[in-house]
């Protein structure tokens, strides 16, 4: 598998105030008591306020394809306190590109931690799946949901921020796309990004004396023969 290099911690997008608060008692609680004419003004104009923090709707959105199983890799990379690679994989996942606009588009990919391998043991392999790392019986699904990336970006290279959920936790974290080798990235050529997530935000504390503190996930990707031009 060819290797670039991930990151992953912000703020998650798209919370208001507004949203998280019953109208009457927000208002009640930072303003004089309005007259009725006012009060149906503020109501009126409510539900247009809270739909500014929301996302597109799915119906407006437009899945291109999902990945091509024979180019398409997910891969897992730690180093030991010594500095030796423990490379990984994720031979099951789910993946797809979905166009948010004309232009812009968005990965979502959902990877299988029950079929988490550790190169050829099953000892690593047992302890990476297990209740101290990736903990398959109680979070089967490492997800990635990227956010918006124009075709021209992923050409040129650059960074892919998104959403990463591991064992329940999410955080905003930046992978790094490698340039594209060809006209359409995806379809002639696999789309290359990577790059490292401090393990101990998301509670892979496992193998603290052995293992450094990060690791590092790859995707190699590429949409299959069936996806929109």
């Amino acid at each position: 598998m060819t290797a670039a290099s991930v990151a992953f911690d912000r703020p998650r997008p798209g919370r208001y105030f507004l949203a998280d608060s019953a109208p009457a008692a927000w208002l009640s609680a930072v303003a004089p008591r309005p007259g009725r004419r006012c009060f149906r003004l503020l109501s009126g104009l409510l539900p247009g306020l809270l739909l500014l923090g929301s996302p597109l709707p799915a119906s407006a959105q437009q899945k291109i394809g999902a990945f091509d199983p024979e180019h398409t890799r997910f891969g897992v990379e730690l180093r030991t306190r010594w500095g030796q690679r423990v490379v990984g994989r994720f031979p099951r996942y789910q993946g797809e590109l979905v166009a948010v606009d004309e232009d812009r588009r968005q990965v979502r990919v959902r990877l299988a931690t029950a079929a988490v391998r550790i190169g050829d043991s099953e000892r690593y392999t047992a302890m990476a799946r297990g209740k101290a790392f990736f903990d398959a019986e109680h979070y089967p699904e490492v997800e990635f949901v990227s956010d918006p990336v124009s075709e021209e970006d992923v050409r040129r290279g650059g960074t892919l921020r998104g959403r990463l959920t591991i064992r329940g936790v999410t955080r905003y974290e930046t992978f790094q796309l490698q340039p594209a080798t060809c006209a359409r990235p995806g379809r002639d050529c696999d789309v290359i990004a990577s790059g490292r997530i401090d393990r101990y935000d998301y509670g892979l504390d496992a193998w603290k004396l052995a293992l450094d503190n990060h690791v590092r996930f790859i995707m190699q990707v590429r949409l299959d023969k069936d996806s929109e031009s």
